[in-house]
């Protein structure tokens, strides 16, 4: 079970922003910059991102059905922001993987400790 929806709200409002500050820089975080599939607007979402070679991964603590998710699966490209710099991305697909064999050992025990079987893969633009 991923982290429950009241959370996920409450971290949009006041996590998120303060968040953001830090997590294009951070270790192991990144920005996902995307645009609404209706609204149009740009969105900054801070991650869980690990890159390997040309592949990057993100946790879905919150599930695959959030907004963000969905934003960048119908787009099929978007950005991540990560080490100070911004990475074009492209071919969204959410994988599963309920031990998190894909992720480093200490977020992996976390993702599996909170059930959060799901990540997204994308690869970057050739």
């Amino acid at each position: 079970m991923a982290l429950p929806r009241a959370l996920g709200k409450f971290n949009r409002q006041v996590t998120n922003p303060v968040t953001s500050v830090i997590a294009g820089r951070a270790p192991g975080m990144g920005i996902v910059v995307h645009k609404g599939r209706k609204s149009g607007r740009t969105y900054r979402t801070p991650v869980l991102l690990f890159a390997d070679g040309h592949e990057y991964r993100i946790a879905l603590t919150y599930g695959r059905d959030v907004d963000w998710v969905k934003n960048v699966v119908a787009a099929g490209d978007f950005a991540v922001e990560t080490h100070g710099q911004t990475v074009a991305l492209t071919d969204p697909l959410i994988r599963h993987d309920a031990a998190a064999s894909w992720a480093p050992p200490v977020i992996r025990q976390a993702l599996v400790a909170m059930s959060a079987p799901y990540f997204l893969e994308a690869r970057t633009v050739a």
